[in-house]
Order: structure tokens, then C-alpha cells, then sequence
């Protein structure tokens, strides 16, 4: 989903707001990682989402959003992101991604992550090990004074040994009061180079890898982006608050300092 221009600066109490918002998406994704087993559909999922939300007085991120008809996106298998919620039912050895967004009192918090269904083959259990460890890797680099290109290059350096296409159309972004602010944030880049990062940003960071190539194709629904082979994707996604102590993971059950 494509970003805005402006790079907003936070004070402490949109950070708040925010970590309000990140613990309601943390909540969602428990509520949607407990029910999703073979034979459940992705729009019950949604549903089960959209529970959560109302139960913690947030509105979802996604809804209406430039058209978008859910709360979640559902993505199963070479499905990379934005997978509308449907009648599709989940099936033994699948991998979804489930990505959701929340706004507490104006302010957004949106993260992602990618599980399996029941048994999966060692090599996807290990690509979304490492698409998991990427951001991670990420999120480590993203605090003041260090630039774009130290995110960008900690995730990318994590998937090159293991040969993972990297998608690159689809990248992470600045959140705020908007879902999508400036700056982007693309999951690969040159360390030292780029936007130097400074107090009072908050990043959406969100690698994407395939166990194939990096290229992808929109399906005709407009919206769900999926590998051009066929393979894999894995998915994984937090909103991180750059402040004076160093970055703050906020979209986790409690927030979680780096």
C-alpha cells in the first residue's frame, strides 16, 4: 500500500498512543494465530480480528482503506501480501500471513507475521525462521543517528546465504497518524547511506522473502500480491518507535525496548 510524503516527528504522548494501538494489534494477532488451523476459513479469521479490535476500542488500519474490504490481510502461500479474506479454508502444510493494523485515538500501529498450518517441510519452517530474523535484524538498526540503509542492508544481509528472493516493489514505510508516512523503508540498501534516522520517527519495518524469485504479480482483485514462480513468501512486520533510549518495539504484548 503505497506511502505518504511527510515524515512526522512523534512527541512522547503519540508514542503512547501508539503502544495503545501496537497492543491492540498484538491482541489480534494471538486471537488469529490461536483460531487459524485446518479447516477455517480466512474470513473467519477476519472476523475474529475484527472482535478484538471493538473489544479494545481501536478501529482497524485496513478497512476502507483506499478500498481495502477487511481488517486483516490474509496471504497463504505464494501470497506476499494485501490477500483479501474469503471462503479460502486452511489446509495441513499451508503458511499464511496475517497482517493488521490499529488506530488508537488517531494514532497507528501495524505489524505482520507468517505461521504454518499444522506440518511444514524443513526448508519454509526455515524461511520464516529467517524472514523473522531479518526484521529483527532490522529493527535493532533502526535508532537515532544510524540511516535507512543500516535497516535495509541488516535485512537483506540476513536472507543472502540462504538464497531468498527479497521483494522489492513491496517495502516498509513511516507511520503516525497515517498508516503510511514518508520515509519508505526498503528492506534492502547501503550501509551508511540514506535518510539519517532521528528521534521522534516511528518506522513500519516489514521484510518480504520468497523461497523463489523476488518477482511479483497483483492478482486481478487489485490487491493480493503474489510471487510470480509460485513459490513461498514469508512475511514478518513491527512498528518501532525511535526514542532517546534506542528503538521501542510497540507492536508486542507489552512494549519492548531494543
Amino acid at each position: 500500500m503505497a506511502g505518504a510524503k511527510v515524515i512526522s516527528k512523534k512527541k512522547p504522548d503519540d508514542f503512547a498512543r501508539m503502544e495503545i494501538a501496537g497492543q491492540c494489534v498484538a491482541a489480534m494477532h494471538r486471537a488469529v494465530r490461536e483460531a487459524a488451523a485446518p479447516g477455517v476459513t480466512t474470513r473467519e479469521l477476519d472476523a475474529i480480528a475484527a472482535e478484538v479490535l471493538r473489544g479494545r476500542g481501536c478501529r482497524s488500519s485496513f478497512l476502507g482503506y483506499h478500498g481495502f474490504p477487511a481488517v486483516i490481510c490474509t496471504s497463504p502461500n505464494s501470497a506476499i501480501v494485501h490477500g483479501i479474506p474469503d471462503g479460502y479454508t486452511l489446509r495441513n502444510g499451508d503458511i499464511i500471513s496475517i497482517d493488521a493494523g490499529a488506530i488508537y485515538e488517531g494514532w497507528h500501529g501495524d505489524a505482520a507475521f507468517t505461521m504454518a498450518i499444522g506440518d511444514v517441510p524443513g526448508e519454509v519452517q526455515r524461511l520464516l525462521d529467517v524472514t523473522e530474523e531479518a526484521l529483527w535484524n532490522g529493527l535493532r538498526q533502526a535508532r537515532h543517528g544510524n540511516r535507512l540503509g543500516d535497516v535495509g542492508h541488516a535485512i537483506e544481509a540476513t536472507a543472502e546465504p540462504h538464497g531468498y528472493g527479497v521483494v522489492r516493489e513491496y517495502i516498509g514505510h513511516g507511520i503516525g497518524r497515517q498508516m503510511h508516512e514518508a520515509p519508505n523503508v526498503p528492506n534492502y540498501g547501503v550501509p551508511g547511506k540514506g535518510l539519517k534516522l532521528k528521534v521522534g520517527m516511528a518506522l513500519a519495518i516489514e521484510p518480504m522473502f520468497n523461497l523463489g524469485t523476488a518477482e511479483t504479480v497483483v492478482l486481478d482483485d487489485g490487491w493480493t500480491v503474489v510471487t510470480a514462480d509460485g513459490a513461498l513468501s514469508a512475511h514478518f512486520e513491527h512498528t518501532v518507535l525511535i526514542t532517546a533510549d534506542g528503538p521501542v518495539v510497540s507492536t508486542l504484548p507489552e512494549p519492548l525496548p531494543l
